[in-house]
């Protein structure tokens, strides 16, 4: 694949070279990944198209690294994209437990649910930023490991808030 084609891409399309904050950006990019992943209606392909995502961030990042001759650069952000669906992982699990299917994008990007939304992301970007243990230590993985595992890692943060706050709502 053309390196050009390769960095673009990594870059999220080109949005990762928007300042400030290009991991900001990014991250809204994966909030359309999520609608999108939500719109197929089918759990096998939601899960399918995540873990494909994952895949294809490991393989880019590591290769724009490799292109662009740094370590993490700022502006490659298909690791936002691809960590995005996780955020929501511990949500879209309870609303399919207590449904029977997968919700779609605007039981999401609606009136009554788009704070909630809003208090996601802005957790990812917190975890991300911050980079709490371990999600600091794992950019030391290898290649596009450690680019994308830190994402990963603090979607993974981001559902223990979930679950913390949903656990405490549901107890009163």
């Amino acid at each position: 694949m053309n390196p050009t084609v390769i960095v673009w891409i990594a870059q999220g399309f080109g949005i990762g070279r928007l300042k400030p904050g290009p991991g900001t950006w990014g991250s809204l990019l994966g909030l359309g990944w999520f609608a999108a992943l939500l719109a197929t209606g089918s759990v096998a392909w939601f899960v399918i198209g995540a873990v494909a995502g994952v895949l294809a961030s490991v393989w880019l990042c590591g290769a724009a690294e490799k292109i662009m001759g740094q370590k993490d650069p700022g502006s490659v952000v298909l690791d936002e994209v691809a960590a995005i669906p996780f955020c929501f992982g511990a949500w879209v699990a309870t609303v399919y437990l207590q449904s029977g299917r997968l919700p779609g994008p605007e039981h999401f990007f609606s009136a009554e649910n788009w704070l909630k939304v809003v208090l996601v992301f802005g957790a990812f970007r917190f975890f991300d930023i911050v980079k709490p243990w371990p999600v600091h230590q794992s950019q030391s993985l290898p290649g596009g490991w450690g680019v994308t595992v830190d994402d990963l890692l603090a979607a993974g943060y981001v559902n223990v808030v979930w679950a913390g706050v949903a656990w405490m709502v549901a107890g009163r």
